[in-house]
């Protein structure tokens, strides 16, 4: 991407699939950054082929993979024609290590090559793939999936994605990506790593391009740190401020909390922008920017533009479940929406943001722990020497008896699982119950009035037309030379 193609407007990728395809395509068309979310997408995908995939998009994806072998036993596999009988729970994709099997890592693959490739069929946009930095054992072959489908850029945050840029280089030239293994007692001077190899999975006929790598951080300090030690070149950022969807950055300093047990961000937390033009890289803004107002600004201080999530969850392209888009934008209307920011919800130990309502909220405590998706799970050295999975959300004695304690698992959610929910994939349980929803949001959401105009339904297109206005033939004609008009 060059300064003459910046967009002005970068999508969100949020939640589980909440930024899926038909989000991201409709932004792209339309001259924008459209984003899919990589996050447990691989789960998504085999649900989705479980569902029947009534509208054949995943098949006909899938007789483009480079593979065709690989995505004849994934049909075999996980495909139901007439899709699942009534709760009949879907079949569970065995939870990432820090080595899987072949099928595995390709089932993997596929999912993010579909996400994407339909992301851009059919229009010359351009689409990127979001990705969590604390969610690093898919990640590898989740990247090789998506450059496989010509994903343009990748934006990862949720952590420091240092080793990323260089993990692009080597799978641009279908070479083995190495990238560290974050894991609890492990010696320093002994680290583990996740390795993945292109030459195993037979595609290296298949032609790749180097996506822009953007990285999503929190304080000018991490964006400086990473364009000096980043293993290769870091093309631009995302400035989010904690206001933002999903799972914030701690604020700096010592934690504390606000009377509704909100964590306080200071002065700490605020953002030097005259560090960040200084970089010489195009940066955006998110979090609370998602205004015409806020566009203004940005601009102002120098950034390329905004990245904009709330506003489009909750179009009629976004993942999310229609009934819950309704509710919300009913919500909203009514003057009842609100965010809380749990401090305790998220395994990760990143604060995180939960729409309030339709959402399990940080009282409720009614769902039996179950973990069987595995995405947040984390490594960790037992006292015995020995290698394991763990997450402070799954069942407490799981958790204990591999080396966590107690205390850390009070307040924590499944947020794999009520993610998944959220979008119309929750696992059926043998009581005959359904995971309960998690849904988030940026504080944005109590101001979607101004998007939706007091109604319950609207579109990504409806989002930009609000975003950009007037500013659109002037910006396009200024800053982006060939940026096409809004339809």
């Amino acid at each position: 991407m060059t300064s003459v193609a910046l967009p002005l407007i970068i999508q969100g990728g949020m939640g589980i699939a909440v930024s899926n395809w038909k989000l991201a395509r409709a932004v792209a068309v339309a001259g924008q950054l459209g984003v899919v979310s990589g996050t447990a997408l691989d789960s998504v995908f085999v649900r989705r082929l479980q569902d029947g995939d009534p509208t054949g998009c995943i098949r006909r994806a899938l007789a483009s993979f480079p593979k065709p072998e690989v995505a004849a036993e994934i049909l075999k596999k996980y495909f139901k024609p007439e899709g699942r009988a009534p709760n009949e729970p879907y079949l569970s994709l065995p939870m990432y290590k820090q080595a899987v099997s072949k099928f595995r890592e390709q089932v993997t693959i596929a999912a993010n090559y579909v996400e994407v490739w339909l992301a851009k069929e059919g229009h010359s946009g351009k689409v990127g793939i979001n990705l969590l930095t604390k969610v690093q054992m898919p990640t590898l072959p989740s990247l090789y999936g998506a450059m496989l489908a010509g994903v343009d850029v990748v934006l990862m945050g949720a952590g420091i994605p240092r080793e990323i840029p260089g993990a692009l280089d080597a799978l641009a030239i279908q070479a083995p990506a190495v990238i560290k293994l974050d894991v609890d007692g492990q010696p320093a001077d002994q680290p583990l790593s996740l390795t993945f190899d292109p030459a195993e999975h037979e595609m290296t006929h298949v032609p790749l391009q180097r996506p822009a790598f953007y990285a999503i951080v929190s304080a000018h300090t991490l964006a400086t740190n990473l364009s000096r030690k980043a293993t290769g070149k870091v093309d631009g950022f995302v400035v989010e401020a904690p206001t933002a969807g999903g799972h914030n950055a701690p604020p700096r300093g010592a934690l504390k909390l606000s009377e509704r047990g909100e964590p306080v961000y200071g002065e700490r937390d605020l953002v030097d922008f005259g560090v960040m033009r200084e970089l010489g890289v195009p940066f955006y803004l998110a979090g609370s920017y998602g205004t015409p107002a806020g566009l203004r600004e940005a601009l102002a201080v120098g950034a390329a533009g905004i990245q904009v999530g709330t506003a489009f969850a909750y179009s009629d392209e976004s993942g999310f479940m229609p009934e819950i888009k309704k509710q919300v934008l009913t919500d909203v209307v009514a003057g009842r929406a609100g965010v809380f920011t749990d401090p305790r919800a998220s395994p990760t130990g990143f604060p995180f943001k939960v729409l309030e309502g339709v959402s399990i909220t940080q009282q409720d405590d009614s769902r039996q722990r179950v973990c069987d998706l595995g995405y947040l799970r984390t490594g960790a050295i037992r006292d015995d020497g020995k290698l394991v999975y763990r997450c402070s959300a799954a069942p407490e004695r799981d958790y204990i008896n591999s080396g966590g304690t107690m205390e850390d698992t009070v307040g924590r959610r499944c947020l794999c699982n009520g993610l998944m929910s959220a979008i119309g994939l929750g696992q059926s349980r043998k009581d005959g119950s359904l995971e309960p929803p998690i849904v988030t949001s940026g504080d944005g959401v109590k101001e979607l009035m101004a998007v939706s105009q007091g109604r319950t339904s609207y579109t990504a297109a409806d989002v930009l037309r609000y975003l950009l206005g007037d500013l659109a033939p002037a910006m396009a004609r200024d800053m982006a030379p060939g940026y096409p008009a809004l339809v």
